[in-house]
């Protein structure tokens, strides 16, 4: 564990440093409710947010995509929509409850996206290549919770085949001072609080705003995605400036 971890324990802070295990454990801890929570944060607009980045992936009918750090799936069957019946789609996590739920979802939802246990930063696929790889691989608010992003996207981009997208959907920081005070108040008091009562689970929900805010900004992250060797990186900004969605080539 880093130094960083231990001197926010002495001061009392929220440990955010994403160690794996702790990660695995407690989104095993929430898997139940995660659905559920996701829409009252967000009043429903994750969906939303999730199809931009469909959108900005370029896949279509016939397409195959990745979804890692997939979580309940809803990202991934997103992407299942636009590839439709003639599409792969493949999704990964390392939370075996995430993907119990995620799996349940699939008969509902009679979309189908093969669900397997996997870590970004060691995908179980060979190397993309011209004749094969993926179209695009996605990533839906699960990068904050990686402790190597550069190797993640590194990951991402080696499993794609050539001219292949990149698609990362994040919460950032909001920077337009009267939003940006709400939205911190909403982020340190209403999310624990709704984790409290829909979860049994505060402390996962401390987590969040905690890891919100040691994440990298929107231009950083895109250096990160720079450095791991992917082309062309943009992003865009939702939400009133909540939510950033990067998009870049392999």
């Amino acid at each position: 564990m880093s130094s960083r971890a231990d001197n926010g324990r002495r001061r009392g802070a929220v440990d955010a440093f994403p160690e794996p295990g702790k990660i695995r454990q407690m989104f095993d801890g929430i898997a139940d409710s995660y659905d559920r929570l996701n829409d009252l944060m967000t009043a429903g607009l994750h969906h939303r947010w999730r199809e931009t980045g469909v959108m900005l992936s370029g896949v279509g009918p016939g397409s195959t995509a990745l979804d890692v750090c997939c979580g309940t799936g809803d990202f991934a069957f997103a992407l299942k929509r636009a590839v439709g019946p003639r599409g792969r789609v493949v999704a990964v996590d390392v939370s075996e409850e995430m993907l119990e739920v995620a799996r349940e979802k699939c008969g509902r939802n009679q979309l189908y996206v093969e669900f397997r246990t996997g870590d970004v930063l060691d995908l179980p696929f060979p190397d993309g290549g011209a004749n094969r790889g993926f179209d695009a691989c996605a990533v839906g608010f699960g990068i904050r919770n990686v402790m190597d992003i550069p190797r993640a996207f590194s990951e991402m981009r080696r499993v794609c085949r050539p001219g292949g997208r990149v698609v990362c959907l994040e919460i950032t920081q909001a920077h337009i001072p009267v939003f940006k005070q709400f939205y911190d108040l909403w982020l340190d008091h209403a999310v624990p609080w709704l984790g409290r009562l829909a979860a049994g689970d505060e402390p996962a929900y401390r987590y969040l705003p905690a890891s919100v805010k040691r994440f990298p900004g929107p231009d950083e992250l895109k250096r990160l995605m720079e450095e791991a060797g992917l082309r062309n990186v943009r992003y865009e900004i939702l939400a009133g400036g909540i939510v950033a969605v990067h998009h870049a080539l392999v």
